[in-house]
This record gives structure tokens, sequence and C-alpha cells, in this order.
């Protein structure tokens, strides 16, 4: 009598004792990689280090995000929740008028909070030396943020006008937060949000 043939295992999929590492190994896993993308860059963060730290097997990271550059994007998406802050940017219908001032609070509010600013700093900074990085930032923000909210606001020039957006607000996080150079990087966030609303929305609407 000769023994049943192992079943074969899917192709890219970890054995099952690793995809039921414990409950929450997605979280974990995704914690592990924003402290590593935050502490040592794009650069040097590798899967393996991820799993290590996630006290994971590297097929699992493998398995919930894929290469890299996806894992990348994924804590950058757990910092920013554009599901939630696309919403919050657009408001309602008949207040357009307020896109840029909503837009830059929640910016400067999310770079002042100490919960977010030390992943922002290590997404931007990957970005700044590593192209890959800055491939994941631009089609993140552009793509599933700036890009969307100037489609729904039915501008022309719609990603133009995204484009613009972005360069505003990725100049004053670099200035501010990164490089700090004075005296902007001691202002006042409110001073900020007032000097930097009018110009994001006659970016976005004008």
């Amino acid at each position: 009598m000769t023994s049943e043939a192992p079943a074969p295992r899917r192709r890219g999929r970890p054995p099952r004792a690793q995809a039921e590492a414990g409950p929450g190994a997605r979280e974990r896993i995704l914690e592990a990689a924003r402290a590593e993308f935050a502490q040592r860059g794009y650069d040097k963060t590798s899967v393996r280090g991820i799993a290590k730290a996630a006290d994971v097997d590297a097929a699992l990271v493998h398995h919930y995000f894929g290469t890299k550059d996806e894992v990348f994007e994924a804590a950058v998406e757990m910092t920013l929740e554009p599901v939630q802050l696309v919403p919050l940017i657009l408001g309602a219908e008949d207040d357009i008028d307020g896109v840029g001032e909503r837009l830059a609070r929640y910016f400067i509010g999310v770079w002042e909070n100490p919960a977010t600013r030390a992943q922002l700093l290590a997404v931007f900074r990957s970005a700044l030396t590593h192209e890959a990085a800055a491939k994941v930032l631009r089609a993140f923000v552009l793509r599933r943020v700036l890009e969307r909210v100037a489609a729904d606001l039915k501008v022309p020039d719609a990603r133009l006008r995204a484009e613009l957006a972005a360069s505003q607000m990725v100049g004053i996080a670099v200035l501010r937060y990164v490089i700090k150079v004075e005296p902007l990087a001691s202002a006042d966030p409110e001073e900020i949000v007032r000097m930097v609303a009018p110009t994001l929305q006659r970016y976005l609407t004008a």
C-alpha cells in the first residue's frame, strides 16, 4: 500500500503553521516594519529584519505584504490613513472653500503629533536617499490622496494641481521637520496653517 503524496503547496503562500503564527500576526509585522524603517531607514531595513523584530518567519512577511516596497507602502498607509483622510479633506459638498485649510491643518497636525512624526521622518528621509522609497511616496501621496481630492473637486488639470499642492506640503515638511530651517522650524503651527492654506486652496480650486 502506498502512502498518499502530500498536497502541493500554493506558490507564494507560507506553510499553514506560519500563516497562523498567533493572533494579530499581520499587525505585529506592520508595527515592526514601521519601527525598523524609522530606526534604520529604507536601505538598511530588510524583510528578514522586519520578520525577526515581529518574531515571525520571513515567508509570513512576504505572504502578507509581498516585497519590501509593498511593506513600506503599507507602513506609509498606516501612518496617513488615506481612507479617512480623503473625505476629511473634501468635507461637505458645499464647503470646497475650506479644502485648503483642512488639508494644511491635517498635514501640519500629523507632523506635530509625536506618535506619527517619527514614522513620517523615516518615510521622508528614505525618500530623499532612495528612489524606490521616493517612488512609493510619490505614488501614495499623489495617486491615493491628492489626485483623488482634485478629481472629486472636478477642476481642470487635476493632476497638475495635486502635484503643486504636494510640492508645497513636501517642501514645508523637509524644511521644518527634516533639516529644521529657522524661523520655519520653530514657527507656531497655527501660523503656518494660516499662511499656507490660501495657497493650497488656490492650487486645488482656483
